[in-house]
């Protein structure tokens, strides 16, 4: 086979191939209330936190991968960089807890 043959093959192969789409996975926080307070979701997806409260809550994860604040009746995102389980909390109300479990 000629060598620019397959490289022919390999760019319809490469056209074929159906990319995968990132979701997107909407996390509440209303009545001191983190819902759900278990999320599971994968690299490359999107986390929405909608603050409903009247008063600032962040989400500040335990191992330090991300500390997101959400003044007020506002949201945040964080798309996710990488695998694992994380719990978080927030800063100002730490009995508000919640755990995502990213998969790669």
């Amino acid at each position: 086979m000629k060598p620019g043959r397959l490289f022919s093959i390999a760019l319809v192969f490469a056209a074929t191939v159906v990319p995968a789409y990132a979701a997107t996975i909407e996390i509440t926080m209303e009545n001191l209330v983190i819902s759900p307070a278990e999320v599971s979701a994968k690299v490359g997806d999107t986390i929405t936190w909608i603050n409903r409260d009247v008063f600032a809550h962040t989400a500040t994860a335990t191992n330090g991968d991300f500390d997101v604040t959400l003044p007020p009746k506002k949201s945040a995102t964080l798309v996710l960089k990488k695998a694992g389980t994380v719990d978080y909390y927030c800063r100002f109300h730490p009995n508000m807890k919640a755990t995502l479990k990213i998969e790669p």
